[in-house]
């Protein structure tokens, strides 16, 4: 069972009773701690002698962040690709029409389509999803000052000065990626899923890169990766499974819905990894799973069907779905990708979603 949480202080109790007050008259209906949490942290900012640039970043993170929160939260349970891209793609290359594609494929399956909501790849996306099913995140560059006229005036568009704060929503709210040749942002986005992934900082998603036909782009990078960066042990066999090559935008959309075919989601409960399902498995394909994945297991444990767990009821968790738990080896996280195709390539597995 996870802690109980401890309420957040100043230090100073009747600071902190000041605090809950003014929370008293904003009158919150839910996760009271937090925002107890919120208002702490900005009073010890006024107690620490921060320089003014510090809280000048802090207020405009803050504030930039509750935008696209609110912004985002009309749209919470609407499923969402991300596409990076360069802003340099012109409307003639032919990447821009795979782009365009992608997108449109995807928004007909009911997915809306984020991006960065400038031009080149990012217009291009907006292009194939159509307005109604783009959102966009734009930063506020001196030579990019406006968004794209697709989604230009739109309130799914928000605008934002740092960089990070701009990729935090970027991924947060996505369920699968994909990305395009690009310059140093897509490379920098691009290299920040794959760590995310890894590390089991973010919870897995599909990730696929794009080219066109007979292009070398994402071709190039993967040898590089093979040949030097995983040969010099900086990253683990298997890492690179993390990601889907293709030039095919059909192929890029099977492999991105096609991940939620049977798996649904995952949470740990204790130090025990819960798999949600959308198909009951088998006593078969429980043992089948057990043969082909279970080193993935600490402790000599195993791949165990069960229903909802008490913290999972507790929270109203998807209770309704079958599950399965496993006693998981965090240090195997990126590997997790492999197991999930093994879910989805189960009989029980509900058809293709493409």
């Amino acid at each position: 069972m996870t802690p109980a949480r401890r309420d957040a202080t100043t230090g100073n109790p009747d600071l902190d009773e000041a605090l809950r007050a003014v929370l008293d008259l904003a009158n919150p209906t839910d996760d009271r701690d937090l925002l107890l949490d919120i208002l702490v942290s900005a009073t010890r900012l006024a107690t620490d002698d921060t320089d003014r640039l510090d809280l000048k970043i802090t207020a405009a993170t803050l504030r930039e962040m509750r935008a696209a929160f609110r912004a985002f939260a009309p749209y919470r349970d609407v499923p969402k690709i991300t596409m990076f891209g360069s802003a340099r793609t012109r409307h003639d290359d032919p990447l821009y029409a795979q782009a365009r594609d992608l997108a449109h494929q995807l928004a007909s399956h009911g997915w809306m389509v984020v991006t960065g909501a400038g031009p080149g790849i990012m217009q291009a996306g907006m292009e194939g999803a159509g307005r109604a099913s783009s959102f966009g995140v734009s930063i506020r560059l001196p030579f990019e000052t406006n968004a794209n006229a697709i989604i230009s005036g739109d309130p799914k568009l928000v605008s934002m000065k740092y960089f990070f704060t701009r990729k935090l929503m970027l991924m947060k709210e996505s369920a699968g990626f994909v990305a395009l040749p690009g310059g140093f942002g897509t490379l920098d986005e691009t290299f920040e899923l794959l760590t995310l992934q890894q590390t089991g900082k973010a919870v897995p998603a599909p990730i696929v890169l794009l080219d066109v036909p007979g292009g070398t782009y994402w071709h190039a990078m993967m040898h590089l990766l093979r040949t030097e960066v995983e040969t010099m042990g900086l990253i683990s066999p298997g890492d690179l499974d993390l990601v889907r090559v293709t030039d095919d935008a059909t192929e890029a959309t099977r492999s991105l819905l096609g991940f939620f075919r049977n798996y649904h989601s995952i949470r740990w409960v204790g130090s025990r990894l819960v798999l949600r399902l959308k198909a009951p498995p088998t006593d078969a394909e429980v043992q089948e799973l057990n043969d082909r994945f279970g080193d993935l297991c600490t402790d000599a444990g195993r791949i165990e069907r069960t229903t909802a767990l008490p913290d999972e009821v507790a929270t109203d968790d998807v209770v309704d779905l079958p599950r399965l738990v496993m006693p998981f080896d965090i240090f195997r996280t990126s590997e997790l990708h492999r197991l999930i195709g093994g879910l989805n390539a189960l009989p029980s597995a509900p058809p293709p979603i493409v």
